[in-house]
Formats: C-alpha cells, structure tokens, sequence
C-alpha cells in the first residue's frame, strides 16, 4: 500500500505516480547509479569487497582509499580558486588577492577568443573578449598576468585545451624573461582535447592533429619540464555537459587511456611520463555518489595502467586528481543557497580523497564571481580543511557498506561503458561516431525531463519558490577592456619584428608536415612575439579545421 501524497511547504501535494519505481513521499526517484531501487538499510551481504584486491590500504593499490598513507592529514589538498576576465592586468591583481587572502595555487580561467584560437582583434572575437576569462594574445599578456608573482615559487594550472601548445611557450617564455628555467615550473596545463570534442566544443584541429599536438606537449614535458603535468585529464566538463557519474567516469579514464596509449606509441616509457598525467573531476550536489566515483576511478587507473599499460612504477599507477564544484548545479534563483551546494559538493571531493579543489562562487550562475564571492567560496575551502575534522584520518568512509556498494556499481558501469567504446574502436573513433555525445545528450534530456516533472527536487527552482527578485550584486566587465586589449595586441604587432615573425611562422608551417615535436618551433614564435591566432592559422594551413557532425 503506499502512502498518501505529502503536502509540501508551497502548499501544493506531490501528483501521484504509478509507473513501479519507488519514490519519497514529495515524488523524487530512489535509484542507485546503476538505475536499481536504493536500499533502505546495506549489509554486509550488500557488497562483495575483498579488502587486498580491491581496497588496500591508502598509498597502496589498488589505490581506492587514496594516492597517499596519510592523505590530507600529511599533506593538506591544495587550494585554488579559478580566476580570470579582462585583460592580463585585472587577472593578476585578482592572482595577487587570492595569494594574500591564503590560497596555495592558481588557476587560470581563459577567455573564449583564447579558447578557440582567435585573437583579440580577430571580427569572431567582437563582444567576448575578456568575458569568461582573460584575454591572452601575445608572450606580453603572458608576462603580465604573472608580473610580481615568483613562478619557481607557485603551482600554476592553465584551463586551456586546443591552444595548450601555445599557451605553455608563452608560459615557458615568459618565465624564461623572468630568468626561471623550464624544469623549474610546476603546475598543470589542462590539454584534454577529447573531452573538447565530447562535451565542451572548444576546438582548432581535426581531431587525429590535434592528438599529435597533445602528444608533442606531453613528450616535451617529459624531456624538458619534470615538475609540469601536462594533461590533465577531464571530467568536468563532460559532466557540466549533462553526463552521469558513471559517463563522467567511463569517458574521462577512457581519454585518459587514450593519451597513455598514444605516448607509448610515439616511444615514450609509459613509467616516463604517466606519473605526471593528471585528472580533474567534478564534485555534484549527489554527495556519496560523488565519493564512490573518486574511489571508483583510482581502482580503475590503477589496475588498467598496471595490467594493460605494463607500468612498473607505482607513481604511474596513482591517480591525482584536482576538483571542482558543480557549476551547474548553481541556480540563479535564491542564489545564496548555492553556498550550501558549493560546500556540500566540496566535502564530497575532500572524503573522496582529492589533491586539489576549487570552489565554485555563489553568485557565478548569474556572472563572473565578485570579490567578496571568491574570497566566501576559499573561507569554505578553509573551514573543511582546518574545522570539519574530516582531514584527520584517510578514506573516513572507507568499509561504509553503502559506499563500497556503490563504489562497485560505479566501476561495473564504468567497464560496461569501455566494453562498448572497444566495440566501436576506441574513444577517438567512438568520438568521430557521436556515441559519447549522443550518451551526454540523453542523460541531460532525462535528467531535465525529471526536474520538470518533480522527481527530482531542485531547491528554488522547482520547489521552495520565492516570487521576489533575489539576485545580488555582480561582477560586470567594461567594454572598455575589450577595446583597450585589441588596443594592446595591435601595439604589439607594430612593435615586433615582422620579419622574424614570418619566418618562425613558415617554420611552423614546415614542421607540421613532418613527424618534428612542434613545441619547439611554437617557442620560437612565442619568442619573436607572434600571437596565438597567427599560429593557429599557420597550423590550420596545414592541419586543415573541424566541423562537428551533428549527432541529434
């Protein structure tokens, strides 16, 4: 027999349903991951766990419990607030105000025209420059978004994919000026094209070139940049897409994947390169699903990376990964309540067993965060690490019947999701064919079909209404910084030796139809002042560009 609807606080009765899935009394599906009923109470009957093979301790493998013997408790999870939006200069003062406010790392957010490897002045770029990130032209942004800032003294993450090659030469550059060698820089460049193509759609090249650019930096980062991470790997973005836990999970290791296979090809030892690969996942509002995913994924990487890839070196079978909040779940209605999503979302990423995290600002569904924003968004980040407790001993769920059930169901999906990328000849054929995005795609329109029908429950939004306008203060930048870096990238062009430029440039062109790493020849040009357009153009001479085929 089942319970009378309950009458919520808005006054209306959640509508009945009939259809045999079992609900709360307000309506809300109770599923598990894999799509079977949530159990009311989980025994040990639950879970099939052997403790040597599929747990081990922390800093052992399988690596569920985590990369490391003491966890946070050793070593704190790094904090890193994603910053950037105007020109170089706005960028660095707000760098400068997050290290002075206690953060331990930066990350660099770009703007469009950056993303997609289009100068300032470029007529696409009209209307975005600065927008959602910085705009970065020439290796003169680069050296002034990090004026004052000791870059042998901080880890740096650069949240950039098609362009990384340029990016990390003007990085390089710019750190060469300041008399800071390459092997000297520590940090991230994010370089993730698949999930590009997947999810975020921020691309410059077909994609088969644009793999043998990211293989180039991850071969020129071994030889010349030990301290640099040269891939991380991304879920995140696949999720914000619409994905699942479970699709989040597949799709990024089997990117993963495909970058250690690529780097075994072009040569390279995988123990050479693979302790320096790193991961980025997304920290949602399902708190112990979260949890699972990260767990799931360490146990995943590890076993393929030792089984599969033949790696000897347990470093390159431990799974490091950074964190970010879920952009998406931010609502623009009662924004404030996001603080309460953004916590929740980043103790999930802490249990879980992070190394880094970011955490998102309230008021970010409405705008780039405000000072006061950011600075509330690090203070949560603070009070988990130093008030919670929950940092004192490694993997405190570790042995929950309930977690460790879902954690097996999280990486059964995850295997079903590889057995049908193989069937189809890997992520990067799997891509070509639209199958991931056709996955994404689904999920986000069942995902929403629920919300609209009150199954899901989204604070604000669909129940607990309010009928006033709550929206706060926001971050709001001037045209006139759009003007003033077209300004700038124009001044440089005028300044530069034009002849120089045009032979680094045809250098490019003439390494990229030969098998020659094209870092080398990027640095050139980054040094002679080329921009980043200029040497995109001179790829897509020769790679050609990518249109999508439309998958719906």
């Amino acid at each position: 027999m089942k319970p009378p609807p309950e009458t919520l606080t808005d006054g209306k009765a959640a509508p009945a349903r009939d259809d045999g899935q079992e609900r709360t009394p307000q309506g809300e599906l109770l599923t598990t991951i894999s799509g079977e009923p949530t159990k009311a109470l989980y025994r040990p009957e639950d879970v099939d766990v052997d403790y040597e093979r599929d747990l081990g301790d922390p800093g052992e493998f399988p690596y569920t419990r985590g990369p490391y013997e003491t966890m946070h408790r050793g070593r704190m999870f790094t904090m890193r607030q994603f910053a950037g939006f105007g020109t170089a200069e706005e960028t660095n003062e707000r760098f400068r105000y997050l290290l002075d406010h206690g953060q331990t790392g930066l990350s660099t957010a770009y703007d469009m025209p950056s993303l997609m490897g289009h100068d300032s002045d470029d007529a696409r770029s009209l209307g975005e420059v600065g927008r959602e990130g910085v705009a970065i032209d020439t290796l003169d942004d680069m050296e002034t978004l990090f004026q004052g800032i000791q870059l042998d003294k901080v880890s740096t993450s650069m949240t950039i994919n098609a362009p990384a090659a340029i990016m990390l030469a003007f990085y390089v550059a710019a750190a060469e000026r300041k008399g800071v060698p390459p092997d000297k820089l520590a940090g991230t460049f994010q370089t993730d094209i698949l999930k590009e193509y997947i999810a975020q759609k921020e691309w410059c090249f077909p994609i088969d070139h644009a793999m043998r650019l990211v293989t180039d930096l991850i071969e020129y980062c071994t030889r010349e940049m030990p301290l640099m991470h040269p891939v991380s790997i991304s879920g995140y973005h696949i999720r914000e897409a619409g994905s699942t836990a479970q699709q989040e999970l597949a799709f990024t290791l089997a990117d993963g994947f495909a970058y250690v296979k690529a780097g075994v090809e072009r040569g390279l030892d995988v123990d050479d390169f693979a302790p320096r690969l790193s991961f980025f996942f997304n920290a949602q509002i399902e708190f112990f699903e979260e949890i699972a995913k990260y767990r799931a994924a360490r146990r995943i990487w590890a076993r393929e990376l030792r089984d599969t890839y033949g790696a000897k070196n347990p470093k390159s079978m431990l799974m490091r990964f950074h964190t970010q909040t879920a952009g998406v779940s931010l609502t623009a209605q009662q924004p404030e309540v996001n603080h309460i999503r953004t916590a929740i979302e980043a103790l999930a990423g802490v249990l879980g067993g992070t190394q880094s995290l970011h955490t998102n600002s309230f008021d970010e569904a409405l705008a780039l965060p405000t000072e006061d924003a950011v600075r509330i968004a690090l203070r949560t980040q603070q009070v988990i690490a130093h008030e919670t407790g929950v940092t004192r001993t490694a993997d405190p769920l570790g042995g929950s019947y309930y977690v460790e059930a879902l954690t097996n169901e999280m990486e059964a999906a995850a295997y079903d999701y590889f057995r049908r990328i193989d069937e189809l000849g890997g992520i990067v054929e799997s891509i070509k064919r639209g199958f991931p995005q056709r996955e994404i795609a689904d999920a986000a329109f069942r995902y929403q079909q629920e919300v609209d029908a009150g199954e899901r429950i989204v604070v604000g939004v669909n129940k607990y209404k309010l009928e006033i306008d709550d929206s706060p203060e926001i971050l709001r930048i001037s045209p006139e910084l759009e003007r003033k870096q077209v300004d700038r990238v124009k001044a440089v062009r005028t300044s530069r030796d034009v002849a120089k430029v045009e032979e680094t440039l045809k250098a490019l062109r003439e390494a990229a139809t030969t098998d020659q790493n094209l870092l080398y020849p990027i640095l050139d040009c980054a040094r002679a002042m080329a921009t980043e357009g200029e040497m995109v153009h001179a790829l897509q001479d020769v790679f050609g560009t990518y249109t999508e085929v439309p998958v719906f």
